[in-house]
């Protein structure tokens, strides 16, 4: 049986798989078999499972029963109402933040730019690279010695978290906190990093904020809002906290609802949908009526910009069957890219965490080296690009001066622009904007396009692992559409597809090859670009991309996941498992209890073990042969202990001992924060009382026969969103169970290391398919 429920994440190092090898490199040697860990954020954590099935013992039913038509009425509301406070607070928190980013990093470029044109290009030089060195250190020191579980994206350990996966902090006030400063202040500092995915996790802290009613630990709690007291409620709530941080992300409401159906959620169902759609919604209308505020001038910087690459494509387009061909070939090495950025970036991060287990300085020491050499980048490579004489037909003012647009003048004298500058020396979300725009075939080079494309492809690779807030979604759209317009560069006038269009098709292809997600990017992309004549072009090429990627790697987010040691449940089973039975992976010792059972035993198991599940037997006088009664929490038992529902005989307990609990004792505390058994004292007259398990114990738990495949106990674990599948023998033995199943035995290193002759056989078929890219790359 798994002690925590959770996995066990470490391979060998001459392991064949050192793909899925977690980036814990020091834990590898010696597995903790007790307390299972991950790399949440930037520091190592223990990691639990968590239980998204409903308990129904005595107490619960009793809870329900006294329950009036009001109050379900009152439960009912209060799910809609929490959506409607997720779109309203993840909506402002997206608008603020892009007003933020674009007026610091504006003010910056505006500083830098008045400067060039002054021809002070040292003094330039200086403030545009320690501003954005002070914006990185700020926003490093903040994740590293506030909230490390902040770093990086969130979105591996968001989804983790909604197929069952359980981090401390992962959704607390600090990390929300990070989240939000950190990533405006990483983004402002012209990393290559974006915003997309910090938004989804900070989505998902205030969904799991309100779930709970706040944090206790800071004071910050409303009572009216304690209405969820189980996972399956908060797994609800963090569901369209998911969907919210897209749609804010990018004014998608749509496309948030659909990526966090096809992305995040490993359970959906109609009603569920219903609220994630309704919490979008609200997004929608909460960002359009403060952008229509900003249109009016009074958001500094931003008003043109944020939100910005909204409506960038709105021309008609035409195209022809002669199209088709170009757009094939886009997807097809769009998905050889995608692959490729997959690989190296995992390579990378396992070297940043080499150097991060080091300590909190050589993390910071990485994110100002990797600043300071974006800041030389983003500054010198314009001066490799040659000045090009401002075209006589632009629709704005050209060269542009001290603000956003595609005629940056840098250091060409007047009436020419230096294209490289307009992409380069920008923000992301202007990038993207001049990549999209229509009309503008002529304006960029060829050196500009390739030297843009590369310096994006590896910097956003390497500024991904630095410890702040970053997430891909920005970086991989800004790569693709610069692949993207070389190639419509190349095809040129055989072509009726201009380059704009060509860098919206070629951001399609990056996403589908790095993401792998198809039905959500499509509708996003659609939504970006604001033209509905998209639709065929965008569905061929990421069904084109995903499909080639598919044949080297994973998408990026599980193979983060993978490397942090996340134990992620896959949606189907390895066909190796319908080899085995349940009974092959059990492990032991089993530890349970009578149904009513001796304080002390209780005292002494709960703290010799690290188990969050204990089976519970009935034997003769309370049946007439040894008959498994159910299961029973650790949580519930430290309850018990702490209230001291204790009986001097063991003889069963009336439902009078219903009394002295509510169902506030027995409800899901926010992530880190229940009790511990080392915190209850007890005399040595209440060690020798009895306790009656009965009203708390599960007495439905699921169950399956010991020789059931693991195929199909996988595929009912997961499902259902178990946190603890019992086993009971096939014929009537004197134990009424064999062992518990927990996420951590249907662990391929789990089951591999208890079946070796498993490994050359599975060993084979990897290698088929991850041989071509090993030679490919």
């Amino acid at each position: 049986m798994s002690v925590n429920g959770n996995s066990n994440a470490w391979l060998n190092a001459e392991d064949p798989e050192s793909i899925t090898a977690p980036l814990i490199s020091g834990q590898r040697s010696t597995p903790n078999s007790t307390s299972q860990v991950a790399l949440v954020g930037a520091n190592v954590c223990p990691i639990e499972s968590l239980d998204y099935e409903i308990l129904e013992n005595e107490f619960f039913k009793q809870d329900w029963r006294s329950r009036g038509k009001m109050q379900v009425f009152q439960y009912i509301f209060m799910k809609w109402f929490i959506c409607f406070l997720i779109g309203l607070i993840v909506g402002l928190i997206g608008f603020c933040n892009n007003l933020a980013v674009e007026n610091i990093a504006g003010i910056k470029f505006v500083i830098t730019s008045n400067m060039m044109l002054k021809r002070r290009f040292l003094l330039a030089f200086i403030v545009f690279f320690f501003s954005n060195l002070a914006l990185t250190l700020f926003a490093s020191m903040i994740t590293s010695f506030v909230a490390p579980v902040a770093a990086g994206s969130g979105i591996p350990e968001v989804k983790a978290y909604l197929n069952g996966v359980d981090a401390p902090g992962i959704f607390s006030i600090r990390t929300l906190f990070v989240k939000i400063v950190g990533s405006v202040s990483a983004v402002s500092s012209s990393l290559l990093i974006g915003k997309a995915g910090p938004m989804v996790h900070t989505g998902a802290c205030v969904a799991s904020l309100l779930g709970q009613g706040g944090s206790k630990k800071y004071g910050l709690t409303w009572k009216w809002l304690r209405y969820f007291k189980n996972d399956r409620d908060r797994r609800d709530l963090v569901t369209c906290g998911s969907a919210a941080g897209i749609a804010a992300s990018f004014r998608s409401p749509v496309g948030g609802v659909l990526f966090a159906f096809e992305e995040m959620a490993s359970w959906w169902r109609s009603a569920l949908l219903w609220r994630a759609f309704f919490t979008t919604a609200v997004i929608a209308i909460v960002l359009r009526a403060l952008i229509d505020v900003c249109l009016s001038g009074k958001c500094g910087l931003f008003g043109t910009g944020g939100l910005i690459m909204f409506d960038v494509y709105s021309a008609s387009v035409s195209y022809h069957i002669v199209d088709v061909p170009p757009v094939l070939l886009l997807g097809f090495v769009g998905g050889i890219l995608g692959s490729l950025y997959n690989s190296l970036l995992t390579k990378v991060l396992r070297i940043y965490n080499l150097i991060n287990e080091r300590g909190v300085i050589y993390k910071i020491l990485i994110a100002c080296t990797i600043s300071m050499f974006t800041s030389c980048l983003l500054f010198g490579l314009p001066w490799l690009a040659s000045c090009r004489p401002c075209p006589a037909d632009a629709a704005e003012a050209c060269p542009t001066i001290g603000r956003s647009g595609n005629f940056k003048k840098f250091q060409c004298p007047p009436g020419y622009y230096n294209d490289l500058a307009s992409l380069i020396f920008n923000t992301n979300d202007d990038a993207i904007r001049n990549l999209f725009s229509k009309n503008t075939d002529s304006e960029f080079h060829f050196s500009s396009i390739i030297i843009f494309f590369v310096t994006c492809f590896f910097l956003s690779i390497f500024s991904y692992g630095v410890v702040a807030p970053a997430g891909l979604f920005v970086p991989v759209i800004v790569t693709g559409a610069s692949y993207g317009r070389f190639v419509g560069m190349l095809v040129g006038s055989h072509s009726n597809l201009n380059h704009g269009l060509y860098a919206v098709l070629g951001a399609a292809s990056l996403l589908g090859g790095t993401m792998r997600m198809t039905v959500s990017l499509c509708v996003i992309i659609l939504e970006l670009t604001n033209n509905l004549l998209l639709l065929p072009l965008i569905m061929v090429v990421l069904l084109v991309s995903k499909t080639t990627a598919d044949a080297f790697n994973g998408n990026i987010y599980d193979l983060i996941m993978k490397a942090k040691g996340l134990p992620y449940l896959e949606a189907h089973a390895e066909p190796y498992m319908r080899q085995l039975t349940v009974a092959d992976v059990v492990t032991g010792p089993l530890q349970l209890f009578y149904g009513i059972e001796k304080v002390g035993n209780i005292v002494h198991v709960l703290r010799t073990t690290g188990h969050n599940g204990f089976p519970v037997i009935d034997e003769p006088p309370l049946s007439e042969s040894p008959v498994l009664f159910g299961i029973v929490l650790r949580a519930h038992l430290i309850e018990l202990l702490k209230k001291k529902a204790f009986v001097s005989t063991p003889v069963p307990t009336s439902t009078d001992s219903f009394k002295r609990f509510s169902s506030e004792d027995f409800a899901k505390r926010g992530s880190g924060n229940g009790d511990k058994i080392e915190d209850i004292k007890l005399t040595e007259e209440e060690m020798e009382m009895f306790i009656d398990l009965h009203p708390f114990t599960n007495a439905s738990p699921y169950t399956v026969v010991e020789t059931m495949s693991l195929a199909k106990a996988l595929i009912l674990f997961r499902e259902v969103g178990l946190r603890h599948l019992l086993v009971i023998p096939k014929i009537s033995t004197r134990s009424p169970v064999v062992g518990i199943l927990t996420r951590h035995d249907f662990m391929p290193e789990h089951i591999l290391s208890l079946n070796p002759m498993l490994v050359k056989s599975r060993w084979k078929r990897l290698r088929f398919r991850l041989a071509p890219p090993s030679k490919l790359f």
